[in-house]
């Protein structure tokens, strides 16, 4: 077929995708193309001899593998990829622009997270108690359906973008049904099922942010079921779920359906207050003049003192043999070594959360001492904003906010303390303000673990949160008395973290014991298991042994904290080299002309050798910038370098020769499930001479660029 098609493809993402083919087109060359995947009805509509618009069904029909087909590349039994991220279907109705509220800055840093990290199920959290007695799951829906209605959040999916360059943006639907589903102990192991519903991913254009799922685990003697939330950040957090659930009991001790309207403020009201907020005071304060702050994330020592260290931020997959993924671990202090930490801590006039974070700063200046502070972020729940019932409104506010600590052996421990909860409150006003945006705002920020390169937005490598609840319901709520008279009892609410895209992230809670237990969830591209498990358990030791400093005879200082990890040393797990490869990123072949021109992705197709499109720069006239990747590539690689320009909402095209237009249409799939405009796919034949090569690629991208877009 490849001696026969001489053309070039240009994807159109849908739905419905199509193709316009550029070139001679026979009908055997698109017969034997279709035969070689599922079958379908495709629509052909010709225009001249030389250039015809072939309409596909739907995705997930693997409209990059035709193109890949018609122009050249070898048949195969089957689609390389599985396109499991189709995207929006067009069998909902549509909603006007208008009601359409762009993201808040938070919402896109979560998006992006989840779009460059495919099948790692990043910040989907989760929320389970369980429920004594019966349950009556007629009922038990018809309060759900309830909170659906009345909750805008529950019906909050994203929008799809009008024009290429546009972000995401979320609307309210009208109507939404939870999704709620069953299962028996016989037939589900409990882990087992937190774990498939954690990496099972959302279609976020759905109003579908909240996954429920009910596990009967025994009928006698006394009836007991587990309620599980899962739900996806980029709507909703720990405090909404939290008050969802109470307001589930409500609704269904009325039947289901309880008196009231819908909740106000709801999300709208959020999106549209953020939008409004002028950032220049938010900047002016994020830019006061700050020490140099070093990133907080626990690295072992290199191998040799002239290794060169791994590299922090590595786009491409890990090689095989090196672990990937996401762990946990767990320590706990008894309910006396908390309530003993607690009272120190006030008598310092300070918070649990703020000797947390004094903690944590000791513990990684004791482990890798720097002359620079210590920077982390520290999370907040959000609610802090002069927006009137923000406290009661289910909603993505949940943020942090960056903190540095110089540590310095002389000064008195209550100096630390009142540095970092002074921080803290300095930064109440703002927590509005994205965490990516406050660290791009802090002047002499530098690269750290965790920096994504969003146009230079620099992320700490460590998160520490104190996990805040919502409030108590009143002292005389009568909730639980009347759940009580009908036979059910139901236990504390567990909250399961979020991984997400920083190396580490610590989590507090008090548990109905009185205990705290503090929870590492560590990506293992950037710490090992071991190493995660260290810094824990240095955290963990420091907080149960930081009351001791009240013993001191003089003021203690933080000398004297330090010194208790010296005097309270930790077997040291077995050695663990952490894996470290060679980042594989966009390579520039060209700058763009102008500013908002765009940028041109060439995918490096199988087999491709490096500098397959190095010719291209002097063979393309377009103003936009041309980049590429080093082969080979796949998706977590393609969406991981194209981060940034999705960050900045400018133009963008995937292109390559034959063979590429699989990957790239999967790549940009997955951008349009994550609520960015999809890009178009430009494929282009492969001639024997790289001029020709560079050529043929080079008509295929003009006619790419100076196509409208799909009406």
């Amino acid at each position: 077929m490849a001696a026969t098609v001489a053309m070039t493809v240009v994807v159109t993402p849908g739905p419905p995708p199509s193709l316009d083919l550029h070139g001679e087109l026979t009908p055997a060359a698109l017969t034997a193309a279709l035969a070689a995947l599922p079958p379908c009805t495709p629509t052909l509509h010709r225009h001249t001899d030389h250039h015809h618009t072939l309409t596909l069904p739907p995705p997930p029909y693997p409209a990059g593998r035709l193109g890949d087909l018609l122009t050249g590349a070898p048949a195969a039994p089957a689609p390389r990829h599985p396109h499991p991220h189709p995207l929006p279907d067009t069998g909902r109705p549509p909603h006007r622009p208008d009601t359409a509220l762009p993201a808040t800055a938070l919402q896109r840093a979560v998006l992006l997270d989840a779009l460059t990290h495919p099948g790692s199920g990043l910040h989907v959290e989760q929320l389970h108690w369980r429920w004594h007695g019966p349950l009556d799951h007629h009922r038990f829906t018809t309060a759900w359906q309830h909170l659906h209605d009345t909750e805008a959040v529950l019906r909050t999916a994203l929008a799809r973008p009008a024009a290429p360059g546009d972000g995401p943006r979320f609307t309210v639907h009208p109507h939404a049904t939870p999704e709620l589903h069953r299962h028996t102990r016989s037939g589900t192991d409990w882990q087992t099922l937190l774990r498939a519903e954690r990496t099972r991913e959302f279609d976020l254009h759905r109003p579908a942010a909240l996954r429920i799922t009910v596990l009967e685990e025994q009928p006698h003697p006394e009836p007991a079921s587990r309620v599980l939330l899962t739900y996806h950040q980029a709507l909703l957090d720990n405090w909404s779920a939290r008050l969802l659930r109470r307001a589930l009991h409500r609704a269904y001790l009325a039947d289901g359906r309880p008196a009231g309207r819908e909740r106000r403020p709801d999300i709208r009201d959020h999106l549209r207050w953020t939008a409004a907020q002028d950032l220049h005071e938010a900047r002016r304060f994020w830019s006061r003049p700050t020490p140099h702050p070093a990133p907080a994330t626990p690295r072992p020592a290199p191998a040799h003192p002239a290794a060169p260290p791994a590299d922090p931020t590595p786009v491409g997959p890990p090689p095989r043999g090196h672990a990937r993924g996401h762990g946990r671990t767990r320590e706990r202090l008894t309910p006396y070594e908390a309530r003993r930490l607690r009272r120190w801590a006030a008598d310092q006039g300070a918070s649990e959360s703020t000797a947390l974070h004094a903690a944590w700063a000791l513990q990684a200046h004791h482990t890798h001492p720097a002359p620079g502070p210590i920077g982390f972020a520290a999370a907040v729940s959000g609610r802090g904003i002069p927006l009137p019932g923000a406290d009661r409104l289910p909603g993505p506010l949940r943020s942090a906010v960056p903190l540095h600590a110089r540590i310095d052996p002389a000064v008195p421990l209550t100096s630390l303390l009142a540095t970092l909860a002074g921080q803290v409150l300095d930064a109440s006003s703002y927590e509005w303000v994205a965490p990516a945006q406050a660290a791009a705002w802090t002047p002499g920020h530098r690269d750290g673990p965790g920096d994504h390169g969003d146009h230079g937005l620099r992320l700490p490598g460590a998160l520490i949160d104190f996990e805040a609840h919502a409030p108590d319901g009143p002292a005389d709520d009568p909730v639980p008395t009347e759940l009580a008279a009908e036979g059910v009892r139901t236990g504390a609410a567990e909250t399961i973290t979020a991984a997400t895209a920083l190396p580490l992230t610590i989590t507090a809670h008090h548990d109905t014991g009185g205990g705290l237990v503090l929870t590492a969830v560590h990506h293992r591209t950037h710490l090992t298991d071991a190493d995660a498990a260290r810094a824990l358990a240095r955290t963990a030791r420091l907080l149960r042994t930081l009351p001791d400093t009240a013993e001191q005879p003089v003021t203690a200082t933080v000398a004297h904290a330090l010194a208790l990890l010296t005097a309270h040393p930790q077997p040291a797990p077995p050695p663990h080299p952490a894996p470290g490869h060679t980042a594989r990123t966009l390579s520039v072949l060209r700058a763009a002309a102008r500013t908002g021109a765009g940028t041109i992705c060439l995918i490096p197709p199988p087999g491709a050798p490096p500098g397959c499109y190095d010719t291209l720069a002097a063979a393309y006239p377009g103003p936009q910038e041309l980049t590429t990747l080093r082969p080979p590539a796949d998706a977590r690689t393609v969406l991981a370098a194209l981060r940034p320009a999705l960050a900045r909402d400018e133009p963008l095209l995937l292109a390559g020769f034959t063979g590429a237009g699989d990957l790239a249409c999967e790549v940009a799939e997955r951008i349009a499930a994550h609520g960015w405009h999809p890009p178009r796919v430009a494929i282009a034949a492969a001639p024997a001479t790289a001029t020709g090569r560079a050529a043929a690629l080079a008509r295929t991208l003009t006619a790419a660029a100076a196509r409208a877009t799909r009406p």
